[in-house]
């Protein structure tokens, strides 16, 4: 039997009676009696008309596959890695059939037919247009008897000198890479203020309306980017060494002598110290995927933090508008990690038999965000990560939306990741939200604007530690007890009980809102 929730039916709504049971032990201001009047946000509204693109609310609206603007495709039937000479029987290594599969198909869907692969080495995606599809879950199973520090070894050490995999934060079996192309366009050459749409820049002869482009920034040696990227309250950064950066993807919308407006607002300012330009955005593998099957790795125990050698699912890499859909994964040492821009993991279900460690956590990463605007949804997490969703590396505008696990963190790993939010989210157990990772001197956990939006769980849940991140993080609508406290340019602590809060999920919401106003 897998540890956790495995083969259990959904959580079932609260009762009356159990929430007059959590009112009597625990005194939970919060929690109210089904059928309460709904509440709205003061940064919000009830269809956004508090919200302005100068809010210290971000505007989460464009992430995920084509910004949010179309559903995940459905690929026509394609040919099968049986053709290519797999068997599925459990038994034979068919990791040469996947691989020619890969490596001779253009385009399209390869199918895996319901069966258990044995798989002993690498999968990689490398090309646009290419799913590798199972019958489902429960019918198609990839196993993998050897970790991938086995296969291909990639040692390195931690931020302490501690010598580890890098599989240990990083890779996946089946991994899909591509690149943006990305070379400069053009300079931008007058500062402009987070919120703005129009810019000024030095050329606009490798520009046109409608093009997809890139607003690219980087640090200087002092890292005063990166302390902008927490609000100035950026707490040691030393270690950072002026590596931090900034990038937003949008479409150019007018040009105007050597003005040009773009179709979504500034998440941070744009200074001459950081050298903002233009780049392309032209990516070399979209529309690729993998769904519908289950990754499956040896039951061996969790041997704890920095063991791991790397039984990894799936992996993302400089690719945009892909997929991860309907998959689930077994005995891992980290689920997915996810970066590039506008991609979209759905449906992901993490089980395990393997033994925890001494701190009841049975492999390291979840699922790990990197990037910009990807899109989490969907998911079930039944067993402990030490850190099970992780947010890290400068990222921004990555929403993690209608989930739920046994006792989520909500692991924000420094390097200055900003302006993320986590919505509609079952956090069971509520006792370790807020524990997160990451070295010294590497900036606090959470960068400026991360969002926390209807947040539940079992027990009284808190506003983070100090440490966590600077003044701006929006939190909303959070299973607590604690008073709001709410400060238009300091503290803002709303404390709606989030079986009131409306909207429940702010991402659908202001996709909605940006959707419908482009319709009219």
């Amino acid at each position: 039997m897998l540890r956790g929730m495995a083969h259990q039916p959904p959580r079932q709504p609260a009762t009356a009676s159990r929430l007059l049971l959590l009112l009597a032990v625990f005194g939970v201001q919060s929690v109210t009696m089904p059928g309460a009047k709904a509440a709205t946000s003061q940064l919000w509204g009830e269809r956004g008309e508090r919200w302005t693109p100068r809010s210290r609310l971000p505007d989460f609206s464009f992430a995920g596959y084509r910004r949010g603007e179309q559903p995940l495709p459905t690929v026509s039937p394609g040919v099968s890695v049986k053709d290519f000479g797999a068997r599925g029987d459990g038994e034979t290594d068919d990791t040469a059939a996947f691989q020619r599969a890969l490596a001779e198909v253009g385009s399209g869907a390869i199918e895996v037919p319901p069966g258990r692969y044995r798989l002993t080495g690498l999968l990689e995606i490398t090309r646009p247009g290419i799913v590798l599809r199972g019958a489902g879950p429960d019918r198609t199973v990839l196993f993998f008897p050897r970790p991938l520090n086995d296969i291909k070894p990639d040692w390195g050490a931690t931020t302490t000198g501690h010598k580890t995999s890098n599989y240990s934060w990083s890779g996946g079996f089946v991994a899909l890479r591509g690149s943006f192309q990305s070379r400069e366009l053009t300079a931008i050459t007058s500062p402009a203020r987070r919120g703005d749409q129009e810019l000024t820049v030095a050329s606009t002869a490798a520009l046109r309306v409608g093009r997809e482009v890139e607003i690219f920034q980087s640090d200087t040696p002092d890292n005063t980017l990166a302390v902008h990227l927490y609000d100035g309250d950026s707490g040691p950064v030393e270690n950072l060494k002026g590596s931090a950066r900034t990038s937003l993807i949008c479409r150019i919308t007018v040009i105007r002598d050597n003005r040009v407006s773009v179709d979504r607002p500034l998440r941070w300012d744009l200074r001459a110290e950081w050298r903002p330009r233009l780049r392309s955005f032209e990516p070399t593998v979209t529309e690729s995927g993998v769904e519908n099957l289950t990754f499956e790795f040896p039951v061996t125990p969790y041997r704890g933090h920095f063991s791991e050698l790397g039984f990894n699912p799936v992996a993302l890499y400089g690719v945009a508008h892909c997929w991860v859909r309907n998959v689930r994964v077994v005995n891992a040492d980290s689920g997915p990690f996810i970066s590039g821009a506008f991609n979209t993991v759905d449906g992901l279900v993490l089980e395990t038999a393997r033994a925890p460690d001494g701190q009841n956590c049975t492999g390291h990463h979840g699922v790990s965000l990197g990037g910009t605007d990807n899109l989490l949804m969907n998911f079930d997490l039944r067993v402990r990560f030490i850190h099970d969703l992780t947010v890290s590396s400068f990222c921004s505008g990555n929403v993690i939306a209608a989930g739920r696990g046994l006792d989520l963190s909500l692991d924000h790993h420094r390097y200055a990741p900003h302006e993320n939010l986590f919505t509609d989210l079952d956090a069971g157990a509520g006792t370790r939200l807020w524990h997160c990772g990451g070295g010294a001197a590497l900036g606090r956990h959470c960068g400026a604007r991360g969002t926390f939006w209807n947040i539940r769980a079992a027990q009284p849940l808190s506003y983070p530690p100090p440490g966590f991140g600077p003044p701006s993080i929006n939190l909303v609508g959070l299973t607590t007890t604690q008073p709001a406290e709410t400060e238009p340019a300091g503290k803002w602590f709303e404390a709606t009980p989030p079986e009131q809060l409306r909207p429940r999920n702010l991402y659908e919401a202001q996709r909605q809102r940006r959707l419908s106003r482009q319709a009219h």
